[in-house]
């Protein structure tokens, strides 16, 4: 997971990502999108591809890239455990909240 964050964290291997949630991509549709070289995308194609974050295949000479579903899946699953510690403050907040008005209402 920490390959993964740090992959994505580069603005333009993002920018690739978020293209792609979109759909699968040539390597020529991403250039164009993004305006950027194409020894650029490539470069950053290969770096997600190595990190196991997206995949390529052939369609006639063209290479086409899509997102691999597992390395998301475990960044969310990651984030989500947070929903806990989040949820225990917001309670301990509205429980401040609800002590501080019956006071000043007293």
């Amino acid at each position: 997971m920490q390959v993964t964050l740090i992959t994505i964290a580069e603005p333009n291997r993002f920018n690739i990502i978020e293209l792609l949630k979109q759909g699968p991509r040539s390597v020529s549709e991403i250039v164009h999108a993004l305006n950027i070289g194409q020894p650029q995308v490539s470069r950053h194609l290969r770096i997600l591809s190595e990190a196991g974050l997206v995949r390529v295949r052939s369609k006639a000479q063209q290479r086409i890239y899509s997102l691999e579903a597992r390395p998301f899946q475990e960044l969310d699953e990651w984030f989500d455990s947070f929903s806990i510690l989040w949820e225990e403050r917001l309670d301990n907040f509205e429980d401040y909240m609800l002590d501080y008005k019956r006071k000043e209402n007293v």
